[in-house]
């Protein structure tokens, strides 16, 4: 079997490693690493058409080889599912993301919507996050949630994923015993506290930062942010038909009985 590792936070990021570490103790696996070289946090789905991109080889802490490019987490798993990795890919998993992703925080995510690139090229994908709770990043122990990366990982490539599935994982940030299970959830309500910061420069135009305190989430039961809270895994499956099939027949009843300019001659 074999699985592509890629990240948002950079080729040489620590949760990298230890997912691919974890991954590669899969019995029959084959392990390629290609990650961006430099941080694209929050970067959302990216695709990169109006340059060329670059991949040249590097060597993990570890001394295992990688593949690193200027390109973003979504540009690393299509370059390696068109071609930049030789062998035919079983399985991409992205992460270890040392925040949680969970709520909306997935359309912004790159470690998720790298999982969603692979799910477009028909390839099951599962993104790995850690939820921190405040510990300094140089302080974060990766190896319980690369662990629970591998199980489920393992659980995939035994029994597969639906057609456009992702796995959303979340593990929170404690060791593996004290982990209180895995809960399959949905996707919680993310609480933003953003703020727009005027500054000036020193010629005096304006330049503005998006800031704010921390997101929070709403702790609801059968949620992803509910099972952290308890100290739970949570494993989200995410779908990539985003229509809101509840509303359709509403939408076409009312929409699409109004008049249009195509029916007026474009007049306003």
């Amino acid at each position: 079997m074999h699985i592509v590792v890629t990240n948002d936070d950079g080729v040489f990021e620590p949760g990298l490693l230890a997912l691919a570490r974890a991954l590669r103790q899969i019995p029959g696996s084959t392990v390629s690493v290609v990650a961006p070289e430099r941080d694209w946090s929050v970067s959302g789905h990216v695709k990169t058409l109006t340059r060329p991109l670059r991949a040249w080889p590097v060597q993990l802490e570890d001394g295992s080889e990688a593949l690193a490019t200027d390109g973003a987490p979504s540009d690393c798993v299509a370059m390696a599912l068109l071609g930049l990795v030789p062998q035919p890919v079983d399985l991409v998993v992205s992460g270890i993301n040392p925040n949680a992703n969970v709520g909306h925080d997935i359309t912004y995510s790159g470690t998720v919507t790298a999982a969603m690139e692979a799910v477009i090229f028909g390839v099951p994908a599962v993104a790995v996050s850690l939820e921190r709770e405040g510990a300094p990043l140089g302080q974060l122990d990766f190896a319980p949630a690369a662990q629970v990366a591998r199980r489920v990982a393992e659980y995939v490539l035994r029994r597969g994923l639906p057609e456009e599935i992702l796995l959303n994982v979340n593990v929170p940030h404690r060791p593996l015993e004290a982990l209180q299970g895995l809960r399959v959830t949905r996707l919680g309500r993310r609480v933003y506290r953003d703020a727009l910061v005027r500054r000036e420069d020193p010629w005096g135009r304006p330049y503005y930062w998006i800031g704010g305190g921390v997101p929070e989430g709403v702790a609801e039961p059968g949620t992803d942010i509910g099972a952290l809270a308890e100290g739970a895994v949570s494993v989200t499956p995410i779908q990539m038909d985003m229509t809101a099939y509840g509303v359709l027949d509403d939408l076409q009843g009312g929409l699409e009985g109004l008049p249009g300019p195509w029916e007026t001659g474009g007049a306003a």
